[in-house]
């Protein structure tokens, strides 16, 4: 009997780390294949080893291609590690392509991380899916209340956790010195002058404590994609700062549980790395500095018990979260994954004779019919769920456009200095005649 088989399609390092540990949960027998999509935050080979989970097969693919693919219908469990919209094409596409076939795969869908916004328009997109994950009794509420008020299947949604929490509980060591670790995050804060003031407050930290050690844990290499673009890395930025660096400020990469190994007080704006902090026991401070804002995902965490300044780290502050808001956040947690499992062992105990039910987005042509094309589209797959046809070159739109921007941007310079240097003192001089 070939070995059964779990496959996590992902299209950036963050999803594919959320998704191939998903896969381990609810699978662990399973082989795992994994399914690349080509695109901009295609996660590279130092990302995938950073990340430590090796698939035991790997393919990079478009997402139409999955329409024909053997090997995917053929999977298990297929677990849809991919934005909203990409899911909804996939679940459109492949449930076109797999009706009537007496096996088709349980497909999987969810968050990876907290759902701080846009919840609704994210939820309805993964409607359809034959298991919805929800990372905390608070997510499986509001998911089930929504789905049944549309007309979605409540059963769906099934509560978990995320599935990345986990390592040894913390225990403070006078083995190494006491490390302060910031988790960055490629997009928050955003603009270049609050990162900046950011890497200053933690350069000050260091400055002041000096027997402290002060990590700036870092999320890829400039150049490499995340799920978020990182405009300005702390790489970088790091050079500009107004005194150098102090010698026990450091920045690092690697897995971040291993990271979390060593730390004693995890710091950020509002990184998912605090929730795995806080399922260690380890001090969790989520900064205030820039406010607690729905834009910065720090308003998630206002009833944790965590929320501090640089002023109040400086200070000493050693933030533990509240146990009731934890535990409601799937914190601590020793197996969350068990009802999923039961949910997949209860859809594959059917007659075998009889297959699965169909996939059936919330979203059709016929109630979102201008909505759907345009996220088919985006996708590469015409409103039949048939992949379109690949434009020669098939470089994807993304290159091109990086291309020509490069390429628009050495003309522009070129035709400045031209224009400044040679024609502007030709002009003055016909002028004056």
């Amino acid at each position: 009997m070939p070995p059964r088989r779990v496959a996590v399609i992902a299209d950036s390092d963050t999803r594919w780390k959320w998704g191939a540990s998903v896969a381990r949960q609810i699978a662990p027998e399973h082989a795992l294949d994994a399914y690349f999509l080509r695109g901009r935050s295609t996660p590279t080979e130092r990302q995938l080893a950073e990340i430590g989970i090796e698939p035991d097969t790997r393919r990079e693919v478009r997402a139409a291609e999955l329409a024909d693919d053997e090997e995917l219908a053929n999977a298990d469990i297929v677990v849809l590690a991919v934005l909203g919209g990409t899911v909804l094409a996939l679940v459109h596409s492949l449930g076109i392509a797999w009706e009537g076939r007496l096996h088709r795969p349980v497909t999987v869908s969810g968050y990876v991380g907290v759902v701080y916004e846009k919840m609704v328009d994210g939820l309805l997109t993964r409607a359809g899916t034959d298991l919805v994950l929800a990372n905390s009794g608070h997510d499986t509420r509001r998911f089930r209340s929504v789905f049944a008020s549309v007309g979605a299947d409540p059963d769906s949604v099934v509560e978990c956790a995320l599935p990345f929490l986990g390592g040894a509980p913390y225990l403070p060591s006078s083995e190494r010195p006491f490390t302060v670790t910031f988790a960055a995050q490629p997009s928050v804060p955003k603009d270049r002058a609050s990162r900046l003031r950011l890497l200053e407050r933690a350069a000050a930290h260091a400055r002041l404590h000096p027997d402290r050690l002060v990590l700036v844990k870092l999320r890829s290499r400039p150049g490499e994609q995340t799920t978020h673009e990182e405009r300005d890395p702390y790489q970088k930025l790091v050079e500009t700062l107004a005194e150098p660096a102090p010698a026990n400020l450091q920045l690092v990469y690697g897995n971040m549980a291993e990271v979390l190994d060593r730390t004693d007080l995890l710091v950020t704006v509002s990184s998912t790395a605090a929730l795995e902090s806080m399922h260690r026991r380890i001090p969790t401070a989520i900064l205030t500095d820039f406010g607690v804002r729905e834009a910065h995902g720090n308003h998630y965490f206002v009833h944790s018990g965590c929320l501090a300044s640089w002023d109040d780290i400086d200070a000493g502050a050693l933030p533990q979260p509240d146990p009731e808001w934890a535990a409601a956040q799937g914190i601590g947690r020793s197996d969350p994954y068990t009802a999923a499992r039961a949910r997949i062992a209860a859809l594959r105990a059917t007659d075998p004779l009889q297959p699965l039910p169909p996939l059936r987005p919330y979203y059709t042509r016929q109630n979102a019919g201008i909505y759907l094309d345009g996220i088919l589209r985006n996708n590469g797959f015409d409103e039949q769920g048939r992949p379109l046809p690949v434009p020669l070159g098939g470089g994807g739109r993304g290159r091109v456009k990086k291309a020509v921007r490069s390429v628009a941007g050495r003309g522009a310079k070129k035709l400045y200095r031209v224009g400044h240097q040679r024609l502007a003192p030709a002009l003055r001089r016909w002028g004056s005649v």
